[in-house]
């Protein structure tokens, strides 16, 4: 009976997600400038950019909105193009080409966003909270002797933001009194952007190129580029799916971990895992999802064998629908799931495999 509650749940058609938050208005006098560092790929400006324009907008009503691409070729150029019409409030595109920043390291890229912070006098610097916006917004920090607030999910003001603490267990409120210019990573998950309708205004920004004649970098780098590896998938990225199916240790193997794979197919979803399974070596670790993983709220979060660790649920509970199985009827994560199923993974999903309809 509890098995045909739960394949009734994933066959709805949408999830509706329950005390939302309201946002809340702050009216500023002064002008804010606020310069958001982009992040490009094959041409493309990726969604958690966006997110990041869309948590500066809401920083005051007054605010002028600066996008920062760098890179080299073609790919770059495409990439300026699109974020010109990524969000309406965006004002200009600054476009750094250089072959030095090729690669995203930190170290050029630092100097890039203090050298460009130097002409634009900009009073706000987001980057989202991704591995490139840790990576590189603590040292332009460091460059300018500021301190910067992390992982913000709220935005209460210019100078006033919210962060959570203790694994996502509390939420502080955090108020910046320094000098230079305020910086902030943003968890992109906590600012959904709102899709562009064909009745919207198309409203494109400008297209600067930086000159960086009097660009200077450091002529010993501590750092290099060595390569990089991908995976070819016709599967969402996991950052931004609609659905992600999560497995943990339970699943025992690489060969078992196929299951969540073809279920993940199945429902047009994306694949994640807890740290232990990527520990274990059964999936590579840009998978794992976390605190120390990637953050994720998507409508429909699916979790097998998964015994809900702190950090683990630190990284789902923004997902507007939590479904877990899990053999252990005291598993922590049944305290936070929407639906929970107290059974084998091994005969749950080949029992969902066999029942839930193909994807459309």
């Amino acid at each position: 009976m509890t098995r045909t509650v739960l394949l009734r749940a994933l066959t709805k058609n949408k999830f509706v997600a329950s005390n939302a938050p309201r946002s809340i208005s702050i009216s500023i006098s002064r002008c804010i400038s606020t310069l958001v560092l982009a992040e490009h790929e094959s041409g493309s400006i990726k969604p958690q950019t966006v997110s990041t324009v869309v948590a500066a907008n809401s920083l005051g009503e007054n605010s002028s909105i600066s996008l920062l691409l760098a890179g080299s070729g073609s790919s770059l150029q495409e990439a300026a193009v699109q974020a010109a019409s990524c969000h309406p409030s965006v004002y200009e595109v600054l476009v750094a080409d250089s072959d030095k920043f090729e690669y995203p390291l930190a170290e050029p890229w630092a100097k890039l966003v203090d050298f460009v912070r130097q002409q634009g006098d900009y009073t706000h610097i987001l980057a989202s909270s991704s591995s490139f916006g840790k990576n590189l917004l603590p040292r332009v920090a460091a460059l300018l002797d500021v301190s910067p607030i992390t992982d913000v999910v709220k935005i209460l003001g210019s100078n006033q933001f919210i962060r959570p603490i203790y694994a996502g267990n509390a939420l502080c409120t955090v108020r910046y009194t320094g000098a230079g210019p305020c910086m902030l990573t943003i968890r992109s998950t906590s600012f959904p952007v709102t899709p562009i309708t064909e009745n919207s205004e198309s409203k494109k920004a400008t297209i600067s190129q930086i000159d960086l004649s009097n660009f200077k970098e450091d002529s010993v780098s501590k750092s290099r580029y060595v390569g990089r590896s991908t995976q070819d998938t016709e599967r969402p990225d996991l950052g931004s799916a609609r659905v992600v199916i999560t497995g943990g240790r339970a699943l025992k193997s690489v060969e078992n971990f196929k299951m969540i794979e073809k279920l993940a197919e199945k429902l047009g979803g994306a694949v994640g895992a807890t740290r232990a399974a990527v520990d274990a070596g059964y999936v590579p670790n840009d998978l794992q999802v976390g605190q120390t993983g990637k953050i994720v709220a998507p409508e429909l979060y699916m979790a097998f064998g998964v015994s809900g660790a702190i950090q683990h649920l630190a990284g789902i509970k923004d997902s507007k629908v939590i479904v877990a199985v899990n053999k252990d009827a005291d598993a922590p994560i049944f305290q936070i799931a929407d639906y929970g199923l107290v059974g084998d993974l091994f005969e749950v999903i080949p029992e969902l495999l066999e029942k839930l309809p193909e994807k459309k």
